[in-house]
């Protein structure tokens, strides 16, 4: 499977494992260090569609699009077509490869404004954003990432598939949640194959993706076409090397806690380098990633409290030289005992 290509809208991605867009987490740094790792193909962080529109400050930062994070596609959410269509032409001027919309999001400050999520109650209004965003985009591909539906009374992830299909939409993204679980529970697959078997776009199944084992899962319980990690990359953006030596039949072998730490000082350098803040404020911005690399480890609570405590460079290296020489310290006592 790993040698299999999928197309959206005449982008050609790996049917390996894409980078969700995540707020305030998948930033170019992130995103960079995913596709160093593999991820076959990249969102940006979401864009307010009005904002772009109002010329707002930090487009530039958000939709510009380089080489190294291709195929990529800049996501913009909305819940009026014509601001949606006029952000997809000014998005059009960063070259990305795909224009992604977001009828997802669950958080009360989106769908606040009848946004994200807030669209899964409205799917005669969310095929007519998506069919102004894709007249706006001419040759390029516009794909719709939605979620099960609104509530557990209220799951229509198919029927909305359909809409956006009609609508011109390329590709569909599902998160198998209602808006009401957030990330709560686990993830419904069965709605994920439900909207496989409705449309005939591609569809990208999203949800609970943490391991290869559950990567494979997700294909083979939903028969979806590309599968997409969030959560699941926190701090591990080696999961898509493991899932692409998975998917090729190739023995993987997890990182030594050495590498997992010069991977972590190389993102938050990749942070301090791509940032426009100075040193101490970016770092506040590479805290969670730290403390995200020492998740599942022997004292790592102690540690990640303290990554929200860096205000440099020179502190995080000192903070990773620590942690490795706590863990190998617990090794050496475990060979000891053994003795």
């Amino acid at each position: 499977m790993a040698d299999t290509i999928i197309n959206i809208g005449g982008v050609e991605i790996r049917k390996t494992a894409a980078l969700a867009p995540m707020a305030s987490v998948a930033d170019r740094a992130y995103r960079l260090m995913c596709k160093r790792f593999g991820a076959a193909y990249t969102v940006s962080e979401m864009v307010s569609a009005k904002g772009i529109c109002y010329s707002d400050r930090k487009t530039a930062e958000l939709c510009t699009v380089t080489d190294e994070e291709r195929p990529m596609a800049v996501q913009l959410f909305g819940s009026e077509p014509d601001f949606m269509a006029e952000a997809v032409k000014i998005v059009l001027d960063y070259n990305p490869d795909i224009i992604d919309i977001n009828m997802g999001c669950p958080v009360p400050k989106v769908i606040g404004t009848g946004a994200g999520s807030a669209l899964m109650k409205d799917i005669k209004l969310a095929a007519e954003i998506t069919g102004a965003a894709v007249k706006a985009a001419g040759s390029v591909p516009v794909t719709v990432k939605i979620r099960s539906g609104w509530s557990s009374e209220t799951v229509n992830a198919a029927e909305m598939a359909k809409a956006l299909e009609a609508s011109g939409a390329s590709a569909i993204a599902v998160h198998g949640r209602t808006r009401d679980q957030f990330y709560s529970g686990r993830a419904d697959l069965s709605i994920i194959r439900k909207v496989k078997e409705s449309v005939s776009i591609p569809v990208i199944g999203n949800g609970d993706v943490v391991d290869a084992d559950s990567c494979i899962n997700i294909y083979n319980e939903t028969g979806c076409d590309l599968v997409m990690i969030g959560r699941g990359s926190y701090g591990n953006p080696f999961i898509f090397e493991e899932i692409e030596a998975a998917l090729g039949g190739i023995d993987y072998k997890s990182p030594t806690v050495e590498t997992r730490m010069k991977v972590m000082l190389e993102h938050i350098r990749l942070i301090l380098d791509l940032s426009l803040k100075n040193e101490e404020l970016a770092m506040h911005e590479a805290r969670k990633h730290a403390a995200w690399y020492m998740n599942g480890f022997y004292g790592s609570a102690k540690f990640r409290g303290r990554c929200y405590q860096l205000s440099s460079y020179i502190e995080a290296e000192t903070l990773a030289n620590e942690f490795i020489q706590l863990q190998n310290s617990r090794i050496n006592k475990n060979i000891d005992k053994i003795s």
